[in-house]
């Protein structure tokens, strides 16, 4: 799997688990292949396993006028989910789904080599941070394993609950200043150092050690 196509060809054509028997389509994600930014979502619903593409329902539109926010768009970002095919009557993932899935997802993040990764949902943070609450890490960087990690809800999470709304559009306006100070030539910093949460909705928990450094100015 040398290229995104490549990888996209084997996903459609993957039966490695039990959700390829009910598919209708599976769902490789897309975008840039130089993408600064990719979004890790959950998994396909109803309209995504109809066409074939991601975040194309009801949370999609919200991703789509989230991303215009701070001047971006599909083409220019990267978009993909911790599972390829739909679960059925939308339930969580099983743990044997996203196994089945993770070759593909780390095979994709190696070629996009992506500057930022924002999870989208409890899911997603949970691949690179088993365990952890969303409304705990949301909207706070973090670096895992070299790369930078930027968890905010689900955008779905707005339509269930509209209070969820304006807590994920915050965070959302975070992204471009933590672009930028990626871009920033940094100094040496004790990582010991505590960090300062980034721009978002206001918070109450104690900042976390393991947070970058690069975030506290």
């Amino acid at each position: 799997m040398n290229t995104l196509e490549e990888i996209a060809l084997q996903v459609r054509q993957c039966t490695d688990c039990q959700l390829s028997q009910g598919r209708n389509n599976a769902v490789p994600g897309e975008g840039s292949a130089q993408a600064e930014v990719m979004f890790i979502g959950e998994g396909p619903g109803f309209h995504e396993d109809r066409l074939g593409r991601p975040f194309v329902g009801p949370a999609g539109q919200f991703l789509d006028d989230l991303l215009a926010s701070i001047g971006l768009n599909r083409e220019q970002v990267f978009i993909a989910n911790m599972i390829k095919c739909r679960p059925p009557q939308n339930r969580d993932p099983l743990p044997a789904e996203m196994a089945a899935c993770n070759k593909y997802l780390d095979r994709q993040i190696e070629l996009i080599n992506p500057k930022l990764i924002v999870t989208l949902g409890r899911f997603s943070l949970g691949r690179f941070f088993p365990g952890e609450s969303i409304t705990r890490a949301r909207g706070k960087v973090r670096e895992k394993e070299g790369r930078h990690i930027y968890p905010i809800m689900h955008p779905a999470a707005a339509l269930h609950r509209q209070e969820h709304r304006s807590t994920i559009v915050n965070d959302f306006k975070g992204i471009p200043e933590i672009l930028a100070k990626l871009d920033r030539p940094q100094p040496a910093v004790s990582p010991e150092l505590p960090v300062v949460q980034t721009t978002g909705a206001p918070r109450n928990e104690a900042q976390e050690p393991q947070q970058l450094s690069l975030f506290t100015s």
